[in-house]
């Protein structure tokens, strides 16, 4: 090996720990995270579930009934002029 290969790997057996133990911290890190994540996406299942199986909602609009009246007056008057031509 050349000098400088050999200077090389001194500097990073020297930091090897180092490195090793930012790795570790890393993988911890994103395994909480990923914890966090899929709790979270548990919980919100869970509230909706529960929210749809007890009738409950925060939405006022959907607690109150409505309805609508729809006018087909002019579309009835038009097939029956349809109806008579024939």
């Amino acid at each position: 090996m050349s000098q400088s290969k050999v200077d090389q790997h001194k500097k990073e057996k020297a930091n090897r720990k180092k490195e090793m133990r930012k790795e570790k911290l890393e993988r911890v890190a994103v395994g909480a995270l990923g914890i966090m994540i899929v709790a979270a996406i548990c919980v919100w299942i869970g509230f909706s579930v529960y929210n749809q199986t007890t009738g409950k909602s925060n939405n006022a609009a959907s607690a109150t009934e409505s309805s609508v009246e729809v006018n087909t007056n002019a579309v009835d008057d038009y097939l029956n002029g349809l109806s008579a031509e024939e």
